[in-house]
């Protein structure tokens, strides 16, 4: 174990710092133990790729990226169990080499597992994450070690925690054997797409649509299942395509300090990256996952239930569109589909859900870029729900009345967690624990 003193904790973005006392770098599971027994308060990150401030903000950090072992397969139950550091891409590929697939991922693979985990993380057509847990071992506050099974009651507490019941350490994936998906790729106007949400999840087993704020259009994705040996004719579009963040980036340069540019800009995004057709074939995980992010960004994305989606969609569309306001959102939108659940704090708690991306690619520029805002405003009129580890302002009041569990998580949070000892100051106010230590926040 590592240790490093009297430092300067920095998100991907570089948009949140925090200064800490102590940073350990942990391997083993024991050393864990040891680090949240003897702290007061503690917080620990993967590659600090979340656009929420949950990661750090404490005396005490834990850098949980060399806790990354793959632990064991289990042949006969198709499970593979992980230490919670590994990154994604580590799993998908230990997976892969085996000839399984877990069925639903999510759009990057350069997160840890169990970052992924604790912020409810999900892919599209599918379920979250978490919901291919089996079992889980889970560092309480103390620094004892609880073993959660899928039965387990508390099982659906812990799937999404935002690490607030203690700490993952070792997790175990329930598998599928591995398929092949033949991928299709076009533009559609927003008249063609939306009313055929409903039909498509049914007839592909996949569905992601990248929509194009101030274009009317949205880039469809679909995805079937085929023989490995299948012959598809290959068009992965022109090769230019490959300098999409690049354009991107010249196009938005300036768009926080004129946001109507961003109109424009997006018209000209459209024609020259997404107004092509593509066909390939691929495992999920070669066919649809992004496998780096070449930039920094900032990210807000809301989920609603799928039958109210046209009247949000509508809703939103008609606002952005208005040049009285500065809600101009770059492209794209990512809209995908996810398959409800159980899980307390889930997105998908009971029922099906469509979630909606919404991006920044002026990470520096953030804080003022009003579009988070709208889309907010939107979702939270129709009782939707934010992402854990992505950019909203709702608090424990407005929570409280779109999680149908969340007066109980809170009960369960605070006994294991007596203390506060997992909270840092965004945590505290989102769920309204008033007593915290003392922290030193470094503005950016």
């Amino acid at each position: 174990m590592k240790q490093k003193n009297n430092g300067i904790w920095v998100s991907w973005n570089e948009n949140v710092k925090h200064s800490y006392k102590s940073l350990y770098k942990i391997t083993s599971e024991s050393e864990l133990q040891k680090v949240i027994a003897h702290s007061k308060k503690i917080r620990f990150f993967g590659n600090k790729q979340s656009s929420a401030d949950i990661a750090a903000g404490t005396d005490t950090l834990i850098d949980m990226k060399n806790y990354n072992k793959i632990v064991s397969y289990d042949d006969d139950k198709r499970t593979i169990t992980v230490q919670s550091g590994v990154i994604l891409k580590d799993l998908l590929e230990a997976i892969e080499a085996v000839g399984w697939c877990i069925p639903c991922l999510p759009d990057i693979n350069t997160i840890t597992v169990g970052g992924a985990l604790a912020t409810g993380t999900h892919g599209t057509s599918g379920k979250l994450l978490s919901e291919y847990i089996t079992s889980c071992r889970l560092i309480l506050a103390d620094g004892s070690v609880k073993e959660i099974k899928s039965n387990d009651e508390l099982m659906n507490a812990v799937k999404v925690s935002l690490g607030m019941l203690g700490v993952l350490s070792t997790i175990t994936f329930k598998c599928e054997p591995a398929y092949t998906l033949h991928v299709k790729e076009r533009p559609e106007n927003d008249s063609e797409w939306l009313p055929k949400i409903k039909n498509r999840l049914k007839k592909h087993d996949f569905l992601r649509v990248l929509w194009l704020p101030h274009t009317n259009k949205g880039y469809v994705i679909t995805g079937d299942k085929i023989a490995p040996e299948t012959e598809v004719t290959e068009n992965l579009g022109p090769k230019f395509l490959k300098h999409r963040r690049t354009a991107s980036k010249i196009l938005y340069k300036y768009t926080h300090v004129f946001p109507w540019l961003t109109a424009i800009a997006n018209k000209l995004l459209y024609i020259g990256f997404f107004s092509s057709k593509k066909e390939h074939k691929g495992s999920l995980y070669q066919a649809t996952v992004t496998k780096s992010r070449g930039s920094t960004l900032e990210l807000a994305e809301w989920t609603i239930g799928l039958n109210k989606f046209p009247q949000v969609f509508k809703e939103l569309k008609k606002e952005i569109n208005k040049w009285n306001n500065k809600s101009f959102i770059h492209i794209p939108m990512d809209v995908r589909f996810v398959e409800k659940d159980n899980a307390w704090l889930s997105y998908a708690y009971k029922e099906d859900i469509v979630t909606m991306g919404c991006v920044s690619r002026n990470a520096a520029t953030a804080d003022t870029y009003e579009a988070f805002k709208t889309v907010e405003k939107i979702f939270l009129k129709y009782g939707g729900r934010p992402h854990w580890g992505k950019r909203f302002t709702a608090k424990d009041s407005q929570l409280s009345k779109i999680y149908p569990k969340w007066e109980d998580f809170k009960s369960l949070r605070k006994e294991l967690d007596p203390t506060n000892k997992f909270l840092n100051p965004y945590l505290s106010k989102l769920v309204n624990e008033k007593k915290t230590a003392n922290v030193r926040k470094v503005v950016a």
